[in-house]
């Protein structure tokens, strides 16, 4: 019932445009497969709604290894001396030992980098989360990968809509 409750809230409350990405953001990972691939999205989360979105196939020769029981952590934004920025994922292990995965612009595809940087900022100023699904959904691909990747990021986000409490207990446990 919590959840449900949560995700009804979700669907009244239209979050305050917060501009200046905090340092710490609270993070879901959602993982699912398409076409035999795995995928894993990080969903940063700012007062419990999806702010912005980093996703990529997980099993990449420089990708994404992660202990299947992380479902949670932070995403940390970090300043290189060069000015540059990066993101971090941390998550806590079973022992309470924090790991944390550096540079995730670094491990994914750019292309798709790219894509989900432009649905990060859809999702910072705050648009409907169902037209940011649309969006999604109507965005024209013509490489098969990137359509698969595509349907991904409508299943993360998804997810957060309410009424589909199915899914986010199949996400979270």
């Amino acid at each position: 019932m919590e959840g449900n409750n949560k995700k009804e809230s979700l669907q009244s409350y239209r979050p305050e445009v917060v501009e200046v990405r905090p340092q710490v953001l609270e993070c879901d990972v959602v993982r699912f497969q398409n076409n035999k691939e795995k995928w894993v999205a990080f969903v940063g989360l700012l007062d419990g709604y999806p702010y912005e979105i980093f996703t990529g196939l997980q099993d990449d020769e420089e990708g994404i290894v992660l202990p299947k029981t992380v479902t949670r952590g932070k995403i940390i934004k970090q300043v290189n001396p060069d000015g540059t920025k990066r993101y971090d994922f941390q998550f806590e292990n079973k022992r309470g030992y924090k790991t944390t995965v550096e540079g995730l612009s670094e491990k994914f595809n750019p292309e798709y980098w790219n894509y989900a940087k432009l649905i990060s900022g859809v999702l910072r100023y705050r648009m409907p989360l169902e037209h940011v699904i649309r969006l999604v959904a109507s965005l024209s691909l013509k490489d098969e990968s990137i359509n698969t990747w595509k349907v991904g990021v409508e299943r993360a986000l998804k997810k957060y809509l309410p009424g589909n409490s199915d899914d986010q207990e199949e996400t979270q446990e």
